[in-house]
């Protein structure tokens, strides 16, 4: 087969191109279908892209005030429209989030136009712009609610209440200091759900509320919850029947203490999960005093010790009384004394001229000391009345030689020997009337349901990760499918076609084969006229023999090939 090579002329070839044109031409000159997408296009991701902004924005919001109710929620909302501010609800409602960036700085404006609080307002009724005509009424008026406001903010940040109201009564006083009557208040609270107050607390309280109003007893101060039962003052009757916080804890530390001694002496002998047990116990907090004075005689044959002697004696000289025969003889006043005659006999005298005897008086009085015993017993509060014990002991597990383990019941000198240890770790009396009862049953050991592996992509974090993330990718897809789809294709059209790179160069084509090479596209040449040829044909016309030497030297190094 023959071949023959034919030397292709290397020389570009340029195809004249259009004039350019403007870029508004071009998408004027673009068909209506692809002006229609391109608009769409653009409308559509300039949508995403502001729900992507508006989507990122509202995933960043922190709490600004929680736990509000519905009035102070409505106060600050109000505040937040009148500043222009979005904001959301969490937490039922109870809360109130705003942008993270803007948490801080709203709550200083909400503080400083005194809505922080809500509705509860204090000291800040006081900070007006004086208190120029305004009457000596309005003014107490203004400051028992500033007092009441205070007040109720302090309560409120207790942990257990919720809500709480304040109310005071602060009479006028008047110069009449019988007349005057002194302030009394009353306080209601309202606590979370499952919270309840302890009698420590609530006479906190009390003393709180007390100390915060001048001349204002503790006795004239009232609580009650939100089911409107009275806290405060409490009825001695009906607080002697139950148990205050303090009684309770009492109580529950002395049970605590006895199952304790009874685990940790059971334990070792019958295991760990082989013993349930439970102990009660009855305590009196009953106070009882009483006081008691004895007198006992002298005892023993020694004499009595004297512990005090008094003697008192007085003489008195007592006047003529009158003697002799009652009658009229003896009752003649005495006559005068005369010298007797002698030998005459002398006259009858009465008898009432007698001298009296002296009157006399003697006392004496001796105290002995007698023994005395003065005893004043009081009762100690929370002595343990009664105890009552319940132990209930799995059944003993028994390894065979094949190694199979069965349940045996414990015989009754084990149960009696169990018995015993819980009777010495509780202090067992029978005078006391204590119990213990110590029971073998088996237990029931029912088998936890199988619980499979959570997949990963079934965790909390993953599942909140793509929740997040979900609204932005979804978007940030869209955009794309807009872009490639709509908006590229568009452009494309729009944009003037590339430059196309100029044809020819070496090519060297087989002749004569059997395959068939494609047929080339025509090409419209156009007349050229070109430097180098032009310079060629003036040297073969001025000097033939020169160009003849070339072509010469061509051919030979043809041959030579």
């Amino acid at each position: 087969m023959e071949t023959a090579v034919v030397p292709v002329n290397n020389e570009p070839q340029l195809i004249p191109t259009a004039p350019p044109q403007r870029l508004a031409e071009r998408v004027a000159a673009l068909p209506t279908r692809s002006l229609l997408m391109g608009g769409i296009g653009l409308v559509a991701l300039v949508a995403v892209l502001v729900s992507m902004t508006f989507t990122l924005r509202g995933s960043d919001y922190k709490v600004l005030f929680s736990q509000l109710s519905e009035k102070d929620g409505a106060t600050v909302i109000a505040k937040l429209d009148q500043l222009g501010i979005d904001y959301k609800f969490g937490d039922g409602g109870g809360s109130i989030l705003v942008p993270a960036s803007r948490v801080y700085e709203l709550r200083m404006k909400l503080s400083a136009a005194g809505v922080n609080k809500g509705t509860i307002a204090g000291y800040e009724l006081l900070d007006g712009n004086g208190s120029f005509g305004q009457s000596d009424g309005q003014q107490r008026v203004q400051l028992k609610r500033a007092l009441e406001g205070e007040l109720t903010r302090t309560i409120q940040s207790l942990a257990s209440v919720q809500a709480a109201r304040v109310m005071l009564a602060m009479p006028a006083q008047n110069g009449f200091f019988r007349e005057q009557q002194k302030p009394t208040a009353s306080v209601t609270v309202q606590l979370h759900p499952g919270r309840t107050l302890e009698r420590e607390q609530i006479a906190g309280i009390v003393h709180l509320v007390a100390a915060s109003v001048p001349e204002l007893s503790t006795k004239a101060v009232s609580v009650l919850d939100g089911q409107g039962a009275l806290l405060w003052p409490l009825d001695d009757r009906n607080g002697a029947q139950g148990f205050d916080s303090a009684q309770l804890r009492y109580l529950k530390e002395v049970e605590a203490s006895h199952l304790k001694r009874v685990v940790e002496l059971l334990e070792p002998v019958v295991g760990r999960e082989n013993l349930r047990a439970t102990v009660t116990a009855e305590v009196d907090f009953t106070q009882t005093e009483s006081t008691a004075e004895e007198f006992k005689p002298n005892q023993g044959t020694e004499a009595a010790a004297v512990r005090a002697t008094r003697t008192e004696e007085s003489t008195q000289a007592d006047a003529a009384r009158p003697s002799g025969v009652p009658g009229a003889a003896s009752n003649q006043p005495p006559a005068p004394a005369t010298a007797p005659v002698a030998g005459a006999a002398a006259p009858l005298q009465g008898s009432g001229g007698a001298a009296g005897t002296p009157n006399t008086r003697r006392e004496a009085e001796t105290s002995f000391a007698v023994d005395k015993t003065v005893r004043v017993t009081r009762n100690a509060s929370g002595t343990v009345r009664r105890l009552h014990a319940a132990v209930v002991v799995n059944h003993r597990g028994v390894t065979d030689a094949k190694g199979k383990t069965t349940a045996v019941p414990l015989t009754d000198a084990e149960v009696e020997k169990l018995t015993a240890l819980v009777q010495q770790g509780i202090g067992f009396s029978k005078e006391r009337g204590d119990s213990v009862r110590v029971v073998n049953a088996p237990f029931r050991v029912e088998a936890a349901p199988a619980t499979e592996p959570v997949p990963w992509w079934m965790q909390p974090w993953v599942q909140d990760l793509l929740r997040a993330g979900a609204a932005p990718a979804a978007l940030a897809l869209a955009a794309l499918v807009i872009v490639f789809g709509l908006i590229r294709p568009a452009v494309k059209s729009a944009l003037p076609p590339a430059p196309s790179q100029a044809r020819g160069g070496q090519l060297d084509a087989v002749v004569g084969d059997v395959e068939k090479l494609p047929e080339p596209e025509p090409v419209v040449e156009l007349p050229r006229i070109s430097s180098r040829l032009e310079a060629a044909r003036v040297l073969a016309k001025d000097n033939p023999a020169v160009v003849a030497n070339i072509v010469r030297d061509w051919v030979k190094g043809g041959e030579t090939a």
